[in-house]
């Protein structure tokens, strides 16, 4: 199965993903074939099956953040993985209510932590929310 890819500067490449052979320990074959020349991984059939629902996951958010537009919550209605809406990249990581206030720790694109202490009731704009239901699955 050859799949085409791209790196960030548009040079394409094929993925082409195949069994391992039937002896030795069980693996799936990944070669990706482009410039400068093509690479040969493997990996576990479990990590396969990881990097496929990651895959699907990744395609999921990236079309419902070009279909959704911000919205705005209250501090107290944040999930972690909830994405702030403004000209740096914050994504919650965590949220602890106490009493009437509400902490938020934020990660930013950097991977730089800090936690902020807001109202209970203050609103929030998010450019991208995490789907009520779904929960981001601790790294």
């Amino acid at each position: 199965m050859g799949i085409e890819i791209r790196d960030p500067e548009g040079r394409g490449a094929t993925l082409e993903v195949t069994p391992g052979p039937v002896e030795g320990p069980l693996q799936v074959g990944l070669l990706i074939g482009g410039p400068p020349a093509p690479t040969a991984w493997s990996c576990t059939p479990a990590a396969a099956r990881e990097l496929a629902a990651a895959l699907v996951a990744a395609a999921g958010e990236a079309e419902s953040a070009r279909e959704s537009e911000p919205v705005t919550v209250e501090a107290r209605d944040l999930l972690r993985g909830d994405v702030r809406d403004g000209d740096r990249l914050m994504t919650v990581e965590a949220v602890r209510a106490d009493g009437a206030n509400v902490q938020v720790t934020w990660t930013s694109g950097a991977g730089r932590s800090w936690s902020q202490v807001y109202e209970a009731d203050a609103a929030i704009r998010l450019r991208r929310r995490l789907r009520p239901g779904r929960r981001q699955a601790d790294s």
